[in-house]
């Protein structure tokens, strides 16, 4: 396991204390991950010397021409992608689903079919539930009592009526980390689209689109050290022939057809450093980028399942702390671990752990029918803690003892 702690000193922001002075823990990735200097540095770069909009013939706006051409090509790389014609920018992960969901809605015609998952972030849900107004039918397919998808009852689900499938790479709110390739294979034998939300897993593992064949793939780089930037795959052409929303002067292909109005150059001048941090993350330069990328990323799961399995362990013998999602100890995880304390809202777990300088999120996470699933709605949610890069192992003991303190407060 390779110690990924060292690029603390590139993040600014842990450098702060809470009111009691002490340091703060940053377990609030999932929501959002710190961005590091580098990031800083290109967005604050980008205004000062190359601020323009595209497509002229001056400096500036040759500048920025470059800055979004090679934040594609910083993205294909990334995602493992062919070609930068697949590589879409927008406002958000959100806003691009809704974008498509609208587009593929008036691709299919009424009494087509779309699974949606009941483990997944509302933002791969409520795009695809609008298109029940045009006579397509929306499919759940159900989760476990261990927070898994049922996969006997998700397979049931398919049929020749099926146009897409639309599921999570990874559970935002337990971790769970679904079984695509098998999915994939399943949608290909009754020629059904893949939609792959990558958001919670982009951060936390490789991604290689040319190895899964998913016909979309979404996620965020504010997720990954960088802006809020939202980012789609579109498999090569296939955005070419659905019909988005555009004015009449966008280009009519991929990638721009999907890319309303003018995109954020910053922002994206932002998007390529954090992949180059990502990137530098592996020492041995005699790799491809591409590769380098994906090492490092490799690297990032290793240290990051270390410390969660740390901190699973010593959550699990706590006599009344109940945790949710698969065991650490299952081979793929992402390093969310999610738990209530019984007898106690969630709201409250945090609010004590954040007076202690440990910042952690409490609720639903817009994994809305999970929690509902769970049992756990009146207690308010979960308490979710998120693992990054950055996170040592004197932060997971420093986080146990605290939450440790807050279930002895309550229980005595």
């Amino acid at each position: 396991m390779k110690d990924l702690s060292f690029c603390r000193q590139q993040f600014p922001s842990l450098q702060r204390t809470g009111e009691d002075g002490k340091p703060l823990v940053f377990l609030d990735g999932p929501g959002g991950s710190q961005v590091p200097y580098p990031v800083i540095n290109a967005i604050s770069e980008y205004y000062r010397h190359h601020n323009a909009n595209t497509h002229g013939h001056f400096i500036t706006s040759r500048e920025s021409d470059r800055i979004v051409d090679k934040a594609r090509l910083d993205v294909k790389a990334l995602l493992g992608a062919s070609e930068t014609s697949s590589v879409s920018f927008g406002q958000n992960m959100t806003t691009l689903n809704f974008m498509l969901s609208q587009a593929l809605g008036s691709y299919f015609r009424s009494g087509d079919e779309i699974i949606v998952t009941d483990l997944d972030h509302d933002s791969n849900i409520s795009p695809w539930l609008r298109l029940a107004e045009r006579g397509i039918v929306v499919r759940h397919a159900p989760i476990t009592d261990e927070a898994t998808l049922d996969l006997d009852a998700f397979k049931k689900l398919l049929s020749k009526k099926t146009r897409l499938v639309a599921i999570g790479w990874a559970s935002n709110a337990v971790g769970t980390v679904n079984p695509l390739a098998t999915i994939r294979e399943w949608t290909r034998q009754v020629g059904s689209l893949m939609l792959v939300d990558a958001v919670h897993w982009a951060p936390h593992g490789p991604i290689d689109v040319a190895d899964l064949q998913p016909d979309f793939l979404l996620c965020s780089a504010y997720k990954f050290f960088g802006p809020h930037i939202g980012i789609l795959y579109a498999a090569p052409s296939l955005l070419d022939k659905i019909p988005t929303l555009r004015v009449r002067p966008q280009l009519s292909t991929g990638p721009e057809k999907i890319e309303t109005g003018t995109l954020n150059h910053a922002a994206l001048a932002g998007v390529s450093a954090a992949i180059n941090f990502i990137a530098a993350l592996e020492t041995d330069r005699h790799q491809t980028y591409t590769d380098q990328i994906h090492h490092a990323m490799a690297a990032v799961y290793s240290y990051e399942h270390h410390l969660a399995g740390l901190l699973y362990e010593g959550l699990l013998h706590m006599p009344h702390t109940t945790l949710y999602g698969p065991p650490v100890t299952q081979s793929q995880r992402t390093p969310t671990v999610s738990f209530t304390i019984d007898g106690a809202q969630s709201s409250h777990v945090a609010q004590e752990l954040a007076k202690k300088g440990i910042l952690v999120w409490d609720g639903d996470f817009y994994a809305m029918t999970l929690i509902d699933r769970l049992g756990i709605r009146e207690q308010g949610g979960l308490v979710r803690l998120g693992l990054a890069p950055y996170t040592t192992t004197d932060e997971i003991y420093r986080t146990l003892d605290a939450i440790r303190e807050v279930e002895v407060t309550l229980h005595g």
